[in-house]
């Protein structure tokens, strides 16, 4: 029987048990077996920690979130630190994952995550171990890839609270600054923000200053609108400024970002003396259902993950090429963040509709 395996890698995304459900669901119609290994990578070492995944692991999976499997964005194969700097997973630790995948008789290893998790899976390949990706981050900063699943999810959240926040900040006259996650891109910040009404998006690709945010909140009150609300991606910066963060680099992960959304809404409130007030999204964005966008590519990048491994195209990735699910050498998404075009056509359709970006040059 041929047997492959898959790992959630990571942090957890909604939709990761939608994918696990194609995948196995998709192979057992071969009469293959899945071993999903748990925790991520790390259960792919000594003490090895996986389990034989079957039609009876498979309920309520498609709207289901987190991952049956576990995950871990930390640990002995971390691949990257700083400020998405890479670097190189110990050999030792390398050979043990392979001796085991060997050992299990695998033939493939189907890794889920995002640029971290792809990338160790790339150094792996390179290392002779069989892989093939399927591409996971709210963050949507893949390159190779149109979208990525979970991305739809997170931004239907930031809408909802933009939406939630709309009537309490009118209510009161305030200033709301709603700060998502992202990391180094902007694209959860910019599609919430245009679709839930928001008048300033701060985004990593266009570093703001006040004066223009200012000079926002000032215009909409001449124009008899007493409440503004901000939506800033994690990874905002000032013109001249570094990232905000709320722990440094270390070995093992990358810098924890966050804490803009209250540097700028104390700023503003200093600025203008109107109540300002900040929300922090956060792991809200991870959790709860996918949504009907992400449960479908989830389960489109499943099925061609599986024809990936039955025609042996390694060292790839399942990718959004519409209307097709395509692949990509894994090499190709992890080589550079995907991120906001600063001129691309989102960014002038926000312009058009009067939204600031916090860079316009002010009188």
């Amino acid at each position: 029987m041929v047997r492959i395996g898959i790992l959630t890698g990571g942090g957890d995304c909604p939709g990761l048990n939608a994918v696990i459900r194609a995948v196995v669901k998709a192979a057992a119609r071969r009469g293959w077996e899945t071993l999903g290994f748990e925790g991520g990578f790390e259960g792919m070492l000594d003490p090895l920690s996986y389990r034989s995944l079957t039609a009876n692991d498979l309920d309520g999976l498609l709207f289901r979130g987190g991952t049956i499997l576990g995950t871990s964005n930390r640990g002995r194969f971390a691949a990257k630190t700083g400020h998405s700097e890479v670097r190189r997973v110990p050999d030792e630790i390398l050979s043990e994952a392979k001796q085991n995948f060997e050992t299990l008789g695998l033939r493939c290893l189907i890794v889920v995550g995002g640029d971290g998790s792809l990338t160790i899976a790339q150094q792996m390949y390179e290392y002779g171990v069989p892989v093939v990706g399927v591409p996971k981050t709210i963050d949507n900063d893949l390159q190779a890839t149109l979208q990525t699943f979970g991305f739809d999810t997170a931004v239907a959240c930031a809408v909802d609270a933009l939406d939630r926040l709309h009537t309490t900040a009118a209510s009161h006259n305030r200033v709301f600054v709603l700060e998502t996650m992202g990391r180094y891109a902007g694209w959860i910040a910019l599609y919430a923000g245009i679709a839930g009404g928001a008048d300033v998006i701060l985004i990593p690709e266009l570093p703001f200053n006040y004066e223009s945010i200012v000079a926002k909140i000032h215009q909409r009150e001449a124009e008899g609108k007493h409440f503004t609300l901000v939506i800033t991606a994690e990874g905002a910066l000032q013109q001249g400024g570094t990232y905000t963060t709320l722990a440094p680099a270390s070995s093992d992960r990358e810098a924890h970002l966050g804490g803009i959304a209250a540097r700028v809404a104390a700023e503003i409130e200093q600025r203008t003396a109107k109540e300002t007030r900040s929300v922090v999204l956060g792991h809200l964005q991870r959790g709860g259902m996918p949504t009907p966008v992400d449960r479908q590519l989830c389960t489109r990048f499943g099925v061609s993950a599986v024809e990936l491994v039955a025609e042996g195209k390694y060292g790839h990735m399942v990718a959004l090429h519409p209307p097709e699910i395509k692949p990509v050498p894994i090499l190709d998404a992890i080589g550079k963040l995907r991120t906001v075009p600063p001129d691309g056509e989102m960014v002038r359709t926000a312009r058009a509709l009067g939204i600031c970006f916090g860079n316009e040059i002010t009188m």
